[in-house]
């Protein structure tokens, strides 16, 4: 029998968990035709890969990205898919591009995700001819999709679609029963296309972009009680997941989603929320999140954690850090984004000063920055005399100044020419490995697509399959190389009920071969890549060319030696991931 293509003589894991074994993989119609023993007949196969000494798995699933626009204006999604994902998820943190007119979407996704809201505006002014999430569907499946796709419905987006982006961010105003009831009638139809769920979000230092409604929180930030049940007795009932983030200044909202999950009385509700983490700022945290899943679960709940399962090492451009939005001082910097002369003579101003030094010098209570300026590295600046240092030792260099002014003043002076680095949590490996290997926690978190100078986790999953086989190799185990593949791969879409994380006879061939000898230090290097979709705006990106030998979508050969092939976005060979 002839095949498409043959992968021989790989250490084949098929994505469940069970223990690898070296097999041949015949590929024919986009499917995994064959797992063989015994050598398969490689007459008229127009492509051979000898994967000796490879690891030869499914295509990884990121369940959390921001990939909304990029989608629409790249649809390969190459920094992604070459480091071996082949599913990703849309429509995080209340978030989607389904209904919201461009201008709104534009102030959802610019100031929270990063992503330039010119760009949001632009490509959904040109390209959205979609106005339900069944012709939504449709306008992806017609994109040369690189991997598969799969959304869920963002409450932000249905809320501010029904109300006016306006009335939807305004504490006074509550949604009438007959708005309560298309926001209702708006999810069940985004879960009869095929969504797996919605995403919701309370935490209130994510804040809308714009002039019209400019530094509000989020639209479902403002939900009511009665409207967060209406919408989630729908997602119980079609058996179906809420994705939410809690108010980190208000841990009973992080209990109050995690239990909506129990089934004591009624159907469990599937429940992933924002997010596990080893914080540094309050590193006793970190017990919490294990011992919340445990117990909720035990009440017959459906409840995980999803969880970032490697340093969450974040760069900044002067001020420009997403994380000081969660107080006062940051926030107003950033309200400022666009207005730089009046940021800079606020950033200079004494009160302020004043004012930040206060919210720095706070170490108590929720919070997400560690908040110490000894801890944050400049990596760039005109004044070369500080590369390489932090912000608390130019201070003390420059006569015991305090680290909040020395911050400032570098600021002041160079803008956003001042880059430095700091690593927020997920810091202390032993933690990590617990994380990783618990089931209450799911594997996922990168925030692909968005962030695009602050962050970049595309490579995650290949960073966590190097601790698994360093540990393995050490002696010291924690997680089975297949348990670690299962999690980043089956684990996830049979939670979400999806065709997807197996490398089975019958099987879509979806699939990643890496080079287990090539999980080495170079995961851990940065580099800088332009977006040209965005006017060549310098994203973030991770290179590992030579642990990534190929990746396959729909049998399809997308990436070869971690390079994109010119199949990658120019032919479709991913699909829209239907749940159910």
């Amino acid at each position: 029998m002839s095949y498409d293509a043959i992968i021989k003589n790989g250490r084949w894991f098929d994505g469940t968990g069970a223990r690898s074994q070296t097999r041949n993989l015949g590929i024919r119609d986009g499917r995994v035709a064959v797992v063989s023993v015994d050598p398969l007949d490689e007459a008229d196969c127009p492509q051979v890969l000898d994967a000796a000494g490879k690891w030869v798995m499914p295509g990884m699933v990121d369940i959390h990205t921001h990939y909304d626009v990029e989608v629409i204006l790249s649809p390969g999604l190459k920094e992604s898919v070459r480091h071996g994902v082949t599913s990703v998820f849309l429509g995080s943190c209340s978030l989607s591009a389904v209904h919201a007119n461009p201008s709104d979407a534009g102030d959802l996704f610019g100031r929270v995700e990063a992503i330039p809201r010119k760009h949001v505006v632009d490509t959904l002014t040109e390209s959205q001819t979609w106005a339900t999430a069944h012709e939504y569907v449709e306008a992806i499946e017609s994109l040369p999709l690189g991997p598969n796709v799969a959304s869920f419905i963002g409450h932000s987006d249905i809320r501010a679609a029904q109300m006016g982006l306006d009335r939807s961010t305004r504490k006074d105003v509550k949604p009438t029963p007959a708005e309560l009831d298309a926001m209702a009638a708006k999810l069940e139809e985004a879960l009869d296309a095929g969504f797996i769920g919605m995403s919701s979000q309370e935490l209130l230092f994510d804040k809308l972009d714009g002039e019209v409604c400019r530094s509000r929180t989020l639209p479902s930030t403002y939900s009511t009680r009665q409207e967060r049940r209406r919408l989630t007795a729908i997602l119980r009932r079609r058996g179906r997941a809420l994705q939410a983030g809690p108010d980190v200044g208000r841990p009973q909202s992080m209990v109050a989603l995690a239990l909506s999950s129990t089934g004591l009385f009624r159907r469990p509700l599937k429940v992933s929320l924002l997010s596990a983490a080893d914080v540094k700022a309050i590193p006793a945290v970190a017990h919490v999140f294990p011992a919340m899943a445990r117990a909720v679960n035990a009440m017959r709940g459906n409840f995980r954690w999803q969880h970032l399962p490697v340093p969450f090492e974040v760069y900044s451009d002067g001020i420009d850090l997403p994380v000081f939005e969660e107080f006062g001082s940051g926030a107003a910097a950033l309200d400022l984004s666009n207005q730089l002369e009046a940021r800079s003579a606020l950033l200079a101003d004494e009160s302020y000063r004043r004012r930040f030094r206060k919210d720095y010098d706070k170490k108590y209570g929720p919070r997400v920055w560690h908040r110490d300026f000894f801890d944050a590295e400049i990596v760039e600046c005109p004044d070369d005399s500080v590369i390489g240092k932090t912000f608390g030792q130019v201070g003390v260099d420059r006569g015991g100044v305090h680290p909040v002014d020395a911050f400032l003043d570098l600021v002041v002076e160079h803008g956003t020419k001042v880059r430095w680095r700091t690593t927020i949590s997920n810091h202390r490996p032993e933690v990590l490995n617990k994380f990783a290997s618990d089931p209450g926690v799911q594997l996922g978190f990168s925030d692909a697509g968005a962030h695009l100078r602050n962050m970049a986790f595309y490579n995650f999953g290949l960073r966590l399959l190097r601790r698994v086989h360093d540990a393995e190799r050490a002696g010291t185990p924690f997680m089975s190389v297949e348990q670690a593949v299962h999690r980043l791969t089956g684990e996830l879409a049979d939670w979400y009920g999806l065709d997807a994380g197996h490398l089975r006879e019958g099987d879509r061939a979806d699939l990643v071969v890496l080079d287990p000898a090539r999980l080495d230090a170079s995961l851990d290097a940065y580099a800088e890549c332009p977006v040209p979709e965005y006017d060549g705006l310098s994203r973030m990106v991770n290179r590992n060319d030579d642990t990534v030998t190929a990746v396959f979508v729909g049998g399809e050969c997308v990436v070869r030696d971690g390079e994109p092939t010119p199949v990658l976005g120019t032919k479709r060979t991913g699909r829209f991931l239907r749940a159910g």
